[in-house]
């Protein structure tokens, strides 16, 4: 009688099944999305291509889902298909390229088009807005930024049009003297 010197050796001839611990693989992307839609996002500066790219790497693995047999590794196995279809992604990328005799060259911008003073502008103008009362502050975002008629905004507040006037001359007197709006003009 023998008995195995290594009870390893004698268990490696024996193919091992590992415990599926998904028994679908719809179980496994409701479990796992968030997860690896992050993944997906690090690879992509763009949320809705890192959508996409999650989308087709699950579609490579639904069609493997049979033949992975350690289950434990599918998030591996994800990760790696989300990398190698951006990668193919990338390189597939095409650049048009055209020659030409002139460089082409953006439209100067007229004085006071800068982006960033428009920007800064707005932002200053919503600041001076909140600061004034919620009745005046409506009137003036219907009347302005809807680009509502005075009667329509007398309409929608439920007030005559001489309160529209009148308070809405009021607010613009107010953001007319307001000091953060003369800094940026």
């Amino acid at each position: 009688m023998t008995t195995p010197v290594c009870t390893s050796a004698s268990d490696a001839a024996t193919p091992v099944r590992h415990a599926r611990p998904y028994p679908s693989f719809a179980s496994y992307v409701r479990a796992r999305q968030p997860v690896l839609l992050r993944t997906a996002r690090s690879l992509t500066a763009n949320p809705c291509d890192a959508e996409d790219l999650l989308q087709t790497a699950l579609a490579k693995t639904y069609v493997a889902w049979e033949r992975i047999e350690d289950h434990r590794a599918l998030d591996g196995y994800v990760r790696r298909a989300l990398l190698n279809t951006r990668t193919s992604q990338w390189r597939k990328r095409k650049v048009d390229e055209y020659v030409c005799d002139e460089l082409p060259e953006p439209e100067p911008l007229r004085d006071g088009d800068d982006p960033a003073e428009r920007q800064a502008l707005h932002d200053a103008m919503w600041r001076a807005i909140t600061k004034l009362p919620a009745r005046q502050r409506a009137m003036v975002v219907l009347r302005y930024y809807e680009d509502l008629s005075e009667a329509q905004t007398a309409e929608v507040l439920g007030v005559s049009v001489g309160t529209v006037k009148s308070a809405v001359s009021r607010a613009l007197g107010k953001l007319r003297e307001d000091p953060e709006l003369d800094r940026v003009r």
